[in-house]
């Protein structure tokens, strides 16, 4: 290789070029060079096969049962159309920069959890706040797949268990004809209850009188939620590339389900007065408070923002792709899905009304009751009722497992990526999901008892509630506010490329800066205001208050994650010698490659510098380079943005460990400073000084994008 290309030699200390490897054999470096290349090779971090997996895993996690059993209500609940208003501006304030923050951590950092916020080692807390938060919805979510399983299996029959009252476990309140029987008995309408009721409450739940009295494990949903387990552990068990393949299925066959449902349902009596129902536009619903926390809540909800799990995501995509555009992807994609949701919902809900002479509102339910009540009552007065609902199951089974698997996903990555060299060898990381999988099957047993529901409702209600808008908080303050918003700004644009997009990314510095921490903490308020304890609501308007040691279970689920928080960051800071020239490393990141820096960035003093100084590893001097090159080969440069008259700007192979510096080395840092300067004269990023100056260190400048010279980035 010529000097041109970035080779130091010795014989000409005034050429400003790489330096020459026998000065790094001369250090003993190259030994241990060769080794971490090996170990870096057994221990390679996976990608996705093909660009669009990454979206199909974001589509496959957050478009979920929540879709399809909360929003409809919400909507019709909350003024109708008229919801729509406050819901979509939430997706563009909120959502959409909320989404793209969270997956460009994770893309740009290459790590998920804890790793990814080493960006900013000061709130690393919030990976192990995501990952506990995660691992609890994961433990009860697929209890929902227990009883989805459950439902589907009892649908192979030629008669649905749930039509009629003449089994073991109706008793003798059981009636398909309230007003008949009343008139019989003399007996009021509230005391009876329907088969459909009594098959949930008293055959799949057997549930119990409340907290306080548990009973014993059911083995039949047992069994479902083993059999679950067992199908999430398959499609994730080989990490993404066997997830990747499956989410082929999982993410679009409900879609098909979806649209032959609401074809059928469409052709029922009184479909018509459900949509009617569900569309009914009533504006006044917007003075109310409870219709703006309703919005916010189920963009965070749908969206899965503050879990950690689109960090991970977005960890698996190469570097320079161009997540931004399947963020805005997915935010259509998600909000259409639960739109088109409704009319299924609603159709279904106007066939029931129309058929037992009540009113669309009195039939309308959201959560369990909507998928386990409302719907099978309805399925089981249409022809065919078993095909129909044997196909609705399998539309909530394949809704439940892309989000569940996903979510495992989450919780290993996380931990794997903590502990690379010792997880992703052999087949270490398969046996690490099985035991994750484990240990979330035995907490979900607790839910498949008699009390299990009661047990279920904590978990939902606590635990990935309110306490996430905190988390999205603490994410946008760290990055808009301590690492800084220019340098991020300038950490997208190495990642978007020459996209088209890249020209609305000025809207989306407003957004983590001012819209999105204004719109967590105001809704984070509002829903605090708004609060009441959990009430677990039964058929017939019977409702459950938990006791106060329930409720405090609860509350102790919700602090235990965001708790670390604060935690981890007094931890290190103690830890590296409590002092503020350890406080002021924490807030840059701990280590980066040579790929993630922009120029002025290349010198730049790392709480990382300071751990190998006290493990006796010298360091150069401040401001000369530090960071050795894969290969001789490659050459990494920082221009302006995409602009080829730039002078780009060398990365120099020195010895991490070199006590001295030759001349050359000396020199070729000086020349460095120069082209630094001068790149940074050149280079034009009005947006960040009019967006981003107020935000970051006076010392940290835009610079544009990252290039490579002699090899493709991806190789990266």
């Amino acid at each position: 290789m010529s000097s041109s290309q970035g080779k130091l030699d010795s014989d000409n200390s005034s050429s400003p070029s790489l330096a020459d490897p026998k000065l790094i054999a001369n250090h003993g470096k190259e030994d241990e060079q060769l080794k971490a290349r090996k170990d870096s090779k057994k221990s390679k971090r996976e990608t996705w096969s093909r660009a669009f997996d990454f979206l199909l895993a974001c589509i496959g996690f957050s478009v979920g049962l929540g879709n399809v059993w909360r929003f409809p209500y919400l909507c019709y609940k909350n003024g109708g159309g008229a919801f729509l208003i406050p819901y979509f501006l939430f997706v563009i304030v909120g959502g959409i920069p909320l989404f793209y923050l969270e997956v460009a951590v994770g893309q740009f950092m290459s790590r998920g959890g804890l790793q990814a916020w080493n960006i900013v080692p000061l709130f690393q807390g919030i990976g192990l706040a995501s990952c506990i938060i995660v691992f609890f919805l994961n433990c009860y979510y697929n209890v929902i797949l227990s009883w989805a399983f459950y439902y589907m299996f009892a649908s192979f029959n030629t008669e649905l268990p749930w039509e009629k009252c003449n089994h073991t476990w109706n008793t003798a309140n059981c009636s398909t004809d309230f007003a008949r029987d009343s008139n019989l008995t003399g007996r009021p309408e509230t005391t009876f209850l329907d088969p459909v009721t009594e098959f949930w409450e008293n055959k799949v739940l057997g549930i119990s009188d409340g907290l306080d009295d548990m009973g014993s494990i059911k083995w039949d949903l047992v069994l479902c939620l083993l059999f679950a387990w067992i199908v999430v552990y398959c499609c994730i068990c080989k990490g993404i590339k066997s997830s990747g393949k499956v989410m082929y299925l999982t993410a679009t066959s409900p879609y098909i389900f979806m649209l032959i449902l609401l074809i059928r349902n469409s052709t029922l009596d009184g479909a018509a007065d459900g949509v009617e129902f569900y569309l009914k536009t009533n504006i006044t619903k917007l003075k109310e408070t409870e219709v703006w926390v309703d919005a916010g809540t189920q963009i965070f909800f749908s969206s899965s923002i503050g879990l950690g799990t689109l960090t991970a995501l977005g960890s698996y995509n190469k570097f320079t792709h161009n997540s931004y555009r399947d963020s805005v992807l997915f935010a259509c994609v998600n909000s259409g899905t639960s739109f088109f949701a409704g009319f299924i919902v609603f159709t279904i809900l106007g066939f029931m009304a129309k058929q037992q002479g009540r009113t669309v509102k009195e039939v309308a339910e959201s959560g369990p009751g909507l998928a386990f009540i409302a719907y099978p009552k309805a399925v089981a007065q249409m022809p065919g009722a078993p095909f129909w609902s044997v196909l609705f199951f399998l539309m909530i089974i394949l809704l439940g497992l892309d989000s569940q698997f996903v979510g495992v996903e989450g919780v290993v990555t996380t931990v794997v990526d903590q502990y690379p060299k010792l997880l992703r060898k052999g087949y270490r990381k398969e046996i690490f999901i099985a035991v994750c999988c484990c240990a979330m099957f035995l907490v979900g047993l607790s839910m498949v008892t008699n009390g299990g529901m009661y047990v279920f409702q904590i978990f939902d209600y606590y635990s990935g509630s309110r306490i996430i808008l905190l988390v999205a908080f603490f994410e946008l303050v760290a990055i808009s506010y301590v690492y800084g918003i220019r340098r991020f700004y300038d950490n997208v644009l190495m990642m978007v490329g020459l996209s088209w997009m890249r020209k609305t990314l000025p809207y989306m510095i407003v957004c983590w800066t001012v819209l999105s921490p204004i719109f967590c903490l105001t809704v984070f308020v509002l829903s605090a205001i708004d609060y009441t304890d959990l009430t677990y609501k039964r058929p017939n308007n019977r409702v459950y208050t938990y006791p106060e040691w329930g409720i405090s279970v609860g509350w102790s689920m919700a602090a235990f994650s965001v708790i670390w928080i604060p935690i981890v960051a007094m931890y290190k800071w103690i830890k590296n010698g409590a002092s503020l020239k350890v406080l002021r490393l924490l807030l840059v990141p701990y280590h980066l490659e040579p790929h993630q820096k922009r120029a002025q960035d290349q010198f730049e003093r790392t709480l990382y510098d300071l751990e190998q100084e006290k493990r006796g590893i010298h360091a150069p001097p401040e401001g000369a380079a530090r960071y050795i090159t894969q290969s001789s080969s490659v050459n990494l440069g920082y221009t302006g943005p995409e602009d080829p008259n730039n002078i780009a700007l060398h990365s120099w192979r020195f010895s991490r460990a070199s006590p001295s510096h030759t001349q050359s080395e000396w020199d070729a840092r000086d020349w460095r400073k120069q082209v630094m300067t001068r790149s940074k004269s050149e280079s034009s990023q009005p947006i960040c000084h009019i967006f981003s100056s107020l935000f970051s260190r006076p010392d940290r400048h835009s610079t544009g994008r990252l290039t490579q010279m002699g090899t493709s980035i991806d190789a990266l």
